[in-house]
């Protein structure tokens, strides 16, 4: 099995991959494959609300100037899919979220690409922020009915300058926490898969309010 995870931030060794490097190390520990995708230096467009992806069916968004069918690619072959942001403003930093808005929306009109997965979100932050900031992330997930993994707080660490993560010992704890559980979730999906087949995707109720 393997977990795909993405980090958010402009920084490649900061408080945010430490984050997923903490949760990766459980995970490795369990025998589970890991990758680490850096989205945070990449220069990533948003969603243009171009409909191509809905018209052609190709797992693909229209936009090919930079990594993101790539990495929508990895998520699909993933078992398991891991979420970092560092906060900004409270919320989501903007390369991650464009990232996210388009990957979410090939996937969910292209039959679920990402239903069943694991996936777990998590955020780095000085002081304050980080608890909207992984509510947004879980919004991705709960979305695409995947299966989310907990720890014993909110997944959250703390520090400014990269490095400090370590120093915040409940942070860490709740990382691996959720490595541990992260990697439970996802072999006992595997265990369960020819006792228990999962239940039937159904077709997308679109309701409008405005008529």
């Amino acid at each position: 099995m393997k977990v795909i995870g993405f980090n958010g931030s402009a920084r490649k060794k900061g408080n945010t991959a430490g984050s997923l490097s903490t949760v990766f190390a459980e995970l490795e520990k369990a025998g589970i494959d890991t990758e680490l995708v850096h989205v945070g230096k990449e220069k990533v467009r948003g969603c243009i609300a171009c409909y191509g992806c809905v018209k052609n069916q190709d797992e693909a968004c229209t936009l090919k100037d930079d990594p993101v069918n790539e990495w929508i690619q990895k998520m699909k072959a993933a078992d398991g899919i891991l979420l970092g942001s560092p906060v900004y403003f409270s919320g989501v930093a903007g390369t991650m979220k464009s990232f996210l808005d388009r990957a979410f929306f090939v996937s969910s009109v292209n039959g679920g690409l990402f239903r069943h997965k694991v996936g777990a979100a998590v955020s780095a932050v000085r002081r304050s922020g980080g608890v909207p900031t992984v509510d947004t992330l879980n919004h991705y997930i709960n979305y695409s009915e995947m299966i989310m993994p907990s720890s014993n707080y909110w997944n959250v660490v703390h520090g400014m300058n990269p490095g400090e993560m370590a120093q915040d010992g409940e942070g860490k704890q709740i990382m691996e926490i959720l490595g541990r559980n992260m990697a439970w979730i996802m072999k006992v999906i595997e265990a369960g898969k020819e006792q228990l087949p999962a239940p039937e995707a159904l077709p997308k109720t679109m309701t409008n309010f405005i008529r």
